[in-house]
């Protein structure tokens, strides 16, 4: 049974609540928005913490971004530009959640896409989880940093900001919030204890397999490594192209040495 316009807003005001709860979000930080249809979408509003939030709180806005309806003293988020570049190039995503949440975005911070397979759920329901490149927030630098990456993901770090998900609704699209953070403090953990042990390619395969006959929605697992031209991004270890063109530089240098080495 579909729900109504408010019962939606009640729904964005829970998850709203959940991600500041969680630690995911700190004072005013972090956005939400839900397709009502091809020009209707109703988003969360700047410049409120999102664990306070009420129905009333809630924003409707066009295709474009533009207010169609908000209550006195709201306006739509700022990041509502990167929330429409989604729905404009994922006709199947039905919500899109942005925050902060810790570890992840210590890796965003860090320069380090989530792409190591180390637990069967990551890379069956989450996939790899890149890095677009910064831009600056409230502008169209987001967008245009995020898009490239829309076509193969269902979730992106942020350079030095956060990360951003997306799913066929808003609870599946807050649940890959809750994934990439787990995932993160998961890999962080395993790195203090000596390093993760990675799945091989071929058990990273048969995991693969596992969700295509699941039928799980979303476009992971990607078809293509945007960086190296492989099948995939797992065992790729470079899912942003600043890692990537700085992963070529230290093999054309390692090449180089041995090569002298060897004309020694």
């Amino acid at each position: 049974m579909a729900l109504n316009e408010y019962e939606i807003k009640k729904q964005i005001c829970d998850i709203g609540k959940r991600i500041y709860d969680r630690n995911m979000v700190a004072a005013n930080d972090g956005n939400i928005s839900v397709k009502l249809s091809d020009n209707e979408f109703l988003c969360t509003p700047t410049g409120v913490s999102k664990g306070f939030m009420t129905p009333d709180y809630i924003c409707k806005v066009n295709a474009k971004g533009e207010v169609i309806q908000a209550n006195k003293g709201f306006r739509p988020s700022s990041e509502i530009k990167m929330h429409m570049r989604v729905y404009q190039k994922r006709p199947d995503v039905g919500a899109v959640v942005h925050a902060h949440p810790t570890f992840a975005t210590s890796f965003a911070i860090a320069g380090i896409p989530l792409t190591q397979p180390i637990m069967p759920e990551a890379v069956i329901a989450l996939g790899c989880v890149p890095i677009a490149p910064y831009g600056t927030p409230s502008t169209m630098e987001i967008p245009d940093a995020v898009e490239p990456y829309l076509e193969h993901f269902d979730a992106v770090l942020l350079e030095s900001h956060g990360a951003l998900t997306w799913s066929t609704d808003l609870l599946a699209a807050y649940m890959k919030m809750e994934s990439v953070e787990f995932y993160a403090e998961l890999l962080y953990k395993a790195r203090q204890l000596g390093g993760p042990k990675e799945f091989s390619p071929e058990n990273v395969q048969k995991l693969y397999e596992l969700r295509r006959k699941m039928g799980l929605p979303g476009r992971h697992p990607a078809d293509l490594c945007l960086n190296k031209g492989k099948e995939n991004c797992h065992n790729c270890g470079s899912c942003s192209s600043k890692n990537a063109d700085d992963s070529q530089e230290l093999v054309a240098a390692i090449t180089k040495k041995v090569l002298e080495q060897l004309g020694k």
